[in-house]
């Protein structure tokens, strides 16, 4: 189905969804390679994203070498070695995987982050984004654009913001954290002009934690109370979810499909 300009793809389950995203993907990367001497894409660093990374690392015919991979969010004062480090969770379970042209990460540890900032924004216009490769948090965010951080019309690439309550939250249910208070305050993001500037996006949405947010983001009016909303206004975004996700998208009419 689509909902303005999103289209979405709706699976039985998260390894069947992931499956699915990864060919896509891997299609358009050996499609952009025929086209362009390399191809950059974003990369999300979450549970949601698992079996998605996993299925795309083993992509065949994909020319790695010609490829240059960023993240979209850091958070702010781990330890270098965290396991949490979205660039050391991305690392272990892909960047590793495939021999990658280059892999540019974000540093939370930066003595001075609005430099940080400075340096990211300029490797993404150095790089412009052909693909990225995202989720939606339990609060509509996308990267960590939080509803009250999130500018559809931001004026800058990558910025600190401080993480709401419900974004910390999320973290402790992923099993990312023992206790909420583990959970920096502070992070790195990309904004939602540097998300959104991507040729090509594709969002991998599984699990039942995430049903309201899918609901919000199909349903609610485009606006910054629900990041996520922002995607029906791409012109080449797919949304991929489970049946647990599309839960609750049945009781507003917007799934002609049942799944048994």
């Amino acid at each position: 189905m689509k909902k303005d300009k999103l289209e979405v793809k709706i699976f039985e389950n998260r390894l069947l969804m992931g499956n699915a995203a990864a060919s896509e993907v891997g299609e358009k990367i050996k499609e952009l390679l025929e086209k362009q001497e390399s191809v950059n894409i974003i990369f999300a660093a979450a549970p949601s994203q698992n079996e998605f990374l996993a299925a795309l690392a083993k992509e065949k015919e994909i020319d790695w070498s010609r490829v240059n991979a960023f993240h979209m969010d850091e958070y702010i004062g781990l330890p270098a070695d965290a396991p949490q480090n979205f660039g050391t969770f991305l690392k272990e379970r892909f960047f590793s995987r495939v021999p990658l042209r280059s892999v540019h990460y974000l540093n939370g540890n930066a003595t001075d982050i609005q430099a940080e900032c400075n340096r990211y924004a300029a490797l993404l216009m150095n790089y412009p984004t052909d693909i990225v490769c995202m989720g939606i948090g339990e609060n509509c965010h996308i990267a960590f654009n939080d509803p009250h951080v999130a500018r559809f019309e931001d004026p800058r690439l990558v910025k600190e913001v401080n993480l709401d309550n419900a974004c910390r939250q999320q973290q402790v249910n992923d099993g990312c954290f023992h206790a909420f208070k583990e959970v920096p305050a502070f992070a790195l993001t990309l904004t939602i002009p540097a998300l959104m500037q991507a040729t090509t996006v594709y969002c991998m949405v599984p699990g039942p934690t995430k049903a309201q947010a899918v609901h919000y983001t199909l349903t609610e009016q485009i606006n910054e109370k629900y990041p996520s909303t922002i995607l029906r206004k791409h012109t080449q975004a797919t949304l991929f979810i489970d049946k647990d996700s599309a839960g609750l998208l049945k009781s507003v009419n917007l799934l002609q499909h049942s799944f048994s």
